[in-house]
């Protein structure tokens, strides 16, 4: 287990949400891709997820949104805006991750960021029994149940990759 509790596993456990951590080598402060963790971990890519913040066109500065995606997937921004009834989504730069959601790149969970942004799972989670998604730290994923989490979050499912 990991030495100190992150804010997405205090949050779980508040939720009595049943969780399993995994821990992976990594550089203090360098973020590792998502397909990476995968292999460090030893978990099978398909359930081990990503999160990613956008930020819609419709009031650039207050709409926030968080798509939760399958590492080795891509976002699709058209679908993606559709999904949160945008016209259209992009990218929040790197240097904005910490301000807005209180994460850092690479250590960025959909559990307990600053504020609860709409936050839309790719639709093959639910056939999934668990999901791997960050633990909120750089070395750190939390492996829950996926309904555990979507309900937890107010999240919902939609197609939203390539």
């Amino acid at each position: 287990m990991a030495e100190s509790k992150t804010n997405a596993m205090r949050i779980l456990d508040r939720a009595k949400i049943k969780y399993e951590v995994h821990t992976y080598p990594h550089i203090e402060g360098e973020a590792v891709d998502g397909e990476n963790v995968a292999r460090l971990t030893g978990q099978d890519p398909v359930k081990v997820y990503k999160t990613l913040v956008t930020r819609g066109a419709s009031n650039p500065s207050r709409n926030f949104y968080v798509f939760v995606i399958p590492v080795q997937k891509e976002l699709d921004l058209k679908k993606a805006a559709k999904a949160v009834g945008e016209k259209s989504v992009e990218m929040i730069h790197v240097k904005e991750i910490n301000g807005i959601t209180g994460y850092i790149r690479g250590g960025c969970s959909p559990i307990g960021m600053k504020k609860q942004f709409p936050t839309v799972f790719y639709k093959d989670v639910s056939a999934l029994g668990t999901v791997i998604v960050s633990g909120g730290k750089i070395g750190l994923q939390i492996e829950a149940a996926p309904s555990d989490i979507i309900r937890l979050i107010g999240a919902k499912t939609e197609d939203i990759c390539f």
